[in-house]
């Protein structure tokens, strides 16, 4: 089953590169493939599974819901949506939500959303000044506003509409501004870039300059959002509330949703402009609402930081060792910078050894454990990443 020349491995489309193991079971942090090794998954779905593979209250809210009502249609209302947008807009002080199902589709209902806030009130402004090395998704618009290297080349021509910026430097903001700017889009931590935060005296700094100059201010906040970072959203932590906030993957914990969060102000959508078959769909909004409900513990969010701080020193103390580079971000989603271009090789050590990490980028190891990681886990995934990076030395010096 594991072997890649096998005809079943024919009918996917090969979109990105896979390694050659068939996963077949997850628990908790750990999954399994289908030669029955174990791996401690720091993937966890790309931050996707806040509360590791198959928790019990994930299982048991889908049972339970899909036994009652599973799609409806959008057109009327349910009680799990209702319930979880109300607990969503307590929580972050936000006035209403639209829910979709993936980040992709929750930034480019804030896109959209931006541009009926322009049209109605700035003349008809349209551009959103975005960052570069931001990733927003990969459709059309989002591919646009993300500043991914190579992206425009892809699926030309290219949707207009997206001024880049560089994070924390506020005069290429300024410089992008003109009459047909309506709004600033940005991750407060750029995750896919290799765990880049912007400061908080930038995010401090565009909240302000929004507020003179009338723009709107967004967060994609699918990554750093629910409990990523050890505060149930970024904003909370770096003290800046945004007029719109998108959020998906730990949202769901390991089912697809997604939310697109607004400000009384700017939430302008009127009856047909907004729409999506699994909109607010009861069954996931059912199992976001337990998950939620577990994320925004003070307890949970406590021992997220705790965690971090653990995996944090870990990798710091690797670094200072065996002398790579810098250790960023915050609570569990971190990088660590090595100093060289060797991540995709150390990926795939890694996961010879039993641990499943990512390369953000060719230098810069990704780290996103479960949000309910113990030490134990920590110290394990440490012991493995240490070997694999003491090995890599050792051959290194012995070609020299």
């Amino acid at each position: 089953m594991n072997d890649p020349q096998n005809p079943l491995f024919n009918h996917l489309m090969p979109i990105t590169e896979r390694p050659a193991e068939v996963f077949v079971r997850g628990e908790g942090a750990w999954i399994w493939d289908a030669a029955g090794k174990r791996y401690l998954d720091w993937l966890q779905g790309w931050a996707v599974n806040a509360l590791g593979h198959c928790p019990p209250l994930i299982t048991q809210a889908l049972q339970a819901q899909s036994t009652q009502l599973l799609t409806p249609s959008p057109a009327v209302y349910n009680r799990p949506a209702l319930e979880l947008a109300a607990r969503l807009c307590e929580l972050s002080g936000f006035a209403q939500v639209f829910f979709g199902s993936t980040g992709a589709e929750a930034n480019e209902g804030a896109i959209k959303l931006a541009r009926k806030w322009g049209r109605l009130h700035r003349a008809g402004a349209h551009e959103i000044i975005t960052f570069e090395n931001g990733f927003h998704g990969r459709n059309l618009a989002t591919m646009a506003a993300s500043g991914k290297a190579g992206w425009d080349l892809l699926f030309p021509p290219q949707m207009p509409g997206f001024a880049k910026a560089r994070l924390n430097d506020l005069s290429s903001v300024v410089s992008a501004i003109n009459e047909r700017t309506v709004a600033i889009m940005l991750e407060p931590v750029q995750g896919e870039a290799g765990v880049r935060p912007a400061s908080p005296a930038f995010l401090k700094a565009l909240r302000q300059l929004c507020d003179e100059r009338g723009l709107l201010l967004i967060f994609d906040e699918i990554q750093t959002g629910c409990g990523r970072l050890g505060h149930l959203f970024a904003f909370q932590q770096a003290g800046v509330t945004p007029d719109i906030m998108t959020l998906g993957k730990g949202l769901g914990g390991g089912v697809p949703i997604s939310a697109v969060l607004a400000q009384a102000h700017c939430s302008v959508f009127e009856h047909g402009d907004q729409g999506g078959t699994y909109a607010g769909n009861p069954l996931m909004c059912a199992v976001s609402l337990e998950v939620l409900n577990v994320t925004s513990q003070p307890a949970f969010l406590a021992n997220v930081l705790a965690m971090g701080r653990l995996l944090r020193h870990g990798l710091e103390a690797l670094s200072d060792r065996m002398g790579l580079g810098e250790v960023r971000g915050d609570g569990l989603l971190l990088a660590l910078e090595l100093g060289n271009d060797a991540a995709p090789t150390m990926v795939r050590e890694c996961r010879a050894q039993g641990l499943l990490v990512n390369a953000a980028r060719p230098g810069c190891l990704r780290f996103m454990p479960r949000l309910n990681s113990t030490a134990s886990e920590i110290e394990q995934g440490l012991e493995i990443l240490q070997k694999v990076l003491r090995r890599a030395m050792e051959a290194k010096a012995a070609m020299a």
